[in-house]
């Protein structure tokens, strides 16, 4: 039962991930407003803690439920799952950063100011982050399933 309540959590984490990100992509404009600004800022919390929840879980479940350790570190595609929530973390500092930086400009009810470039690079690196994401998912499908043997 523990490694079922496990893979679930793991899973729901994995979801929140993705849908922190979406709503991310899908609310980003050139010109955001305060709403919009809020809630880009809220999702980005919220993506923060799924990633620390997925990392937890994902821990637990390598050492102490699913296939034990030595099946996980002898798996490529275990490594690549990790390089790859490795890489979407470390891209998600640009857009982290910079919706931190907004605070002060929305401490009065005002609307962040966003460059074209600024927009254009989030945009883009949020594009990214799910399109890694979705790599991630394959190699942990091929990894699961004993590919990489």
């Amino acid at each position: 039962m523990g490694s079922a309540v496990f893979s679930f959590l793991h899973f729901v984490a994995v979801f929140g991930i993705l849908g922190a990100l979406v709503i991310e992509w899908a609310t980003l404009t050139e010109s955001p407003t305060y709403r919009e600004a809020t809630l880009l800022r809220v999702c980005d919390r919220w993506y923060g803690i799924f990633a620390g929840i997925v990392l937890v879980v994902g821990f637990l479940r390598v050492f102490y439920f699913e296939k034990g350790s030595a099946y996980y570190f002898g798996n490529p595609f275990f490594h690549a799952k990790m390089g790859l929530f490795i890489a979407i973390g470390l891209l998600s500092i640009y857009p982290t950063v910079r919706f931190i930086k907004w605070r002060p400009q929305m401490a009065d009810g005002k609307a962040p100011t966003l460059s074209s470039a600024e927009y254009r690079v989030i945009r883009a690196v949020l594009r990214l982050e799910l399109v890694l994401l979705l790599g991630m998912v394959l190699c942990a499908a091929l990894m699961a399933r004993g590919f990489g043997y």
